[in-house]
């Protein structure tokens, strides 16, 4: 999971990649398996991805669970599909292609039961509606 720290252009570099690569993904009315399942499956999709798996945590779970992957790091494709508990919402957060790449991974992963885009002029938004195949 690479951490989103400061603001800049477009053109900004995060680590060894471009930032416009980087899209982050946030996972709502979900418990963690659930989120570990979507998570994992997008880190042997995306690889460079650090640690995605929600940590354990005393008290209650977070109520949105995050990761930021790096679109441009395509390593192949989750083995077998992951199962969800339940439906997963989703929000997809950045440049409108590399939004587009992570879209297409869970399309092929999960069953998008809903999608709606917002665009934006440099980065685009989608809510997908995440269930098990």
């Amino acid at each position: 999971m690479a951490s989103d720290q400061g603001t800049g252009t477009a053109n900004r570099r995060t680590g060894e990649h471009p930032a416009e690569c980087d899209v982050t993904v946030q996972l709502s009315d979900c418990g963690r398996d659930d989120a570990v399942a979507v998570f994992g499956a997008l880190d042997q999709v995306f690889a460079g991805c650090e640690d995605v798996a929600p940590h354990s945590a005393a008290g209650r779970e977070p109520t949105v669970w995050m990761a930021t992957f790096d679109s441009s790091a395509h390593s192949g494709e989750a083995d077998p599909a992951p199962r969800l508990s339940k439906e997963v919402e989703a929000l997809l957060t950045g440049d409108h292609q590399a939004v587009e790449k992570v879209e297409k991974a869970l399309g092929r992963l999960f069953e998008l039961r809903s999608a709606q885009h917002v665009p934006g002029e440099h980065e685009t938004e989608s809510r997908l509606l995440l269930a098990s195949r």
